[in-house]
């Protein structure tokens, strides 16, 4: 999913905030990167959002080379990105709910949308009863999950925390890292950039290790864990051409998943392209379609014109059995 190639930033002869930083990480991963301060991880984060260039090197993430990037297009790049950022950020003229819901008003959501996504994450980040405080009613613990909310209204594939339990106490650090723990198991791929021992060595996960600008340990374990760095055997090119036949072999591997499921006789007259990225998702009755939220639909990846075929049906099958 994400590829830093050799990458150096310099910002005159005497400062090198990052020097040959070289690694990747992959879809759905969990991983943590550690270092002292000055060693170059708020610099890895600017070049990521693209705040920054880089001096030399490259950044790719998925089929986007992030610095060739055109500016117009860099809102859109930084949608599938969730960051939340050290010094919180939440706006404090807004509830917190106020705060998530603005986020979902800038990416153009409907208001049914706006109204469930916002209740689903407070329910995750287990803030429903401060939804009407405004930032600064809230407490540290409080103020960074709203943070996280926020950061996933995007439905985000990568999830990026900068030092997200840095000024909390124990009980608020463990409760910050069962959220992040609950994201990743959704599917997001999670980069939390940490100090914070503790929370890296109960992960056990991996443990990416930067000092002065240089990527000098990559492993699996506690924060203190030594492991060489990896180098990505990956050749980093902008839409990758699949091997033919492996494309061949994925289309068959799907078709022949998609004839083991057996799809109710209610769906049999659906848009044949609407019910294939239905059965993808296993959706495979009436009663699933029907409990369909607009989450969901998102996730399912509908064009506007199959969204507008699939309420089509649902209206249709409903006026069926009314009559």
């Amino acid at each position: 999913m994400l590829l830093f190639d050799k990458v150096s930033k310099k910002y005159n002869q005497d400062i090198t905030a990052l020097e040959d930083v070289h690694f990747a990480i992959d879809k759905g991963e969990f991983s943590f990167l550690v270092g002292p301060s000055g060693a170059g991880k708020t610099t890895l984060l600017r070049l990521l959002i693209r705040e920054e260039l880089p001096t030399s090197g490259s950044i790719f993430f998925e089929d986007i080379e992030v610095p060739k990037l055109p500016r117009k297009l860099l809102p859109t790049y930084r949608q599938r990105l969730g960051i939340v950022f050290q010094d919180i950020k939440l706006l404090p003229s807004k509830t917190l709910e106020e705060n998530i819901q603005f986020a979902l008003e800038i990416l153009g959501k409907e208001d049914k949308e706006i109204k469930e996504t916002s209740e689903y994450l407070l329910e995750l980040v287990k803030l429903q009863d401060r939804r009407n405080l405004f930032p600064q009613q809230l407490s540290g613990g409080e103020q960074q999950r709203g943070a996280i909310a926020r950061a996933l209204a995007n439905n985000p594939d990568l999830f990026v925390a900068d030092e997200p339990t840095g000024n909390l106490d124990p009980d608020n650090a463990i409760q910050i890292l069962d959220i992040l723990k609950n994201i990743n198991k959704t599917g997001t791929t999670v980069l939390v950039i940490s100090h914070d021992r503790d929370i890296v060595n109960q992960m056990k996960t991996r443990v990416i290790r930067m000092v002065q600008g240089k990527i000098v340990s990559d492993s699996k374990g506690d924060y203190d864990s030594v492991g060489k760095p990896k180098i990505p055997d990956i050749k980093p090119t902008v839409k990758k051409e699949e091997n033919k036949d492996e494309k061949e072999k994925e289309v068959k591997k799907k078709n022949e998943k998609k004839k083991d499921i057996k799809v109710e006789d209610s769906l049999k007259e659906l848009n044949k392209d609407v019910l294939e990225k239905l059965l993808e998702a296993k959706i495979n009755n009436i009663d699933l379609v029907l409990n369909l939220t607009e989450r969901d639909l998102e996730n399912l990846k509908l064009s506007s014109k199959e969204k507008d075929i699939l309420e089509k049906f649902v209206k249709e099958y409903l006026n069926k059995v009314e009559k």
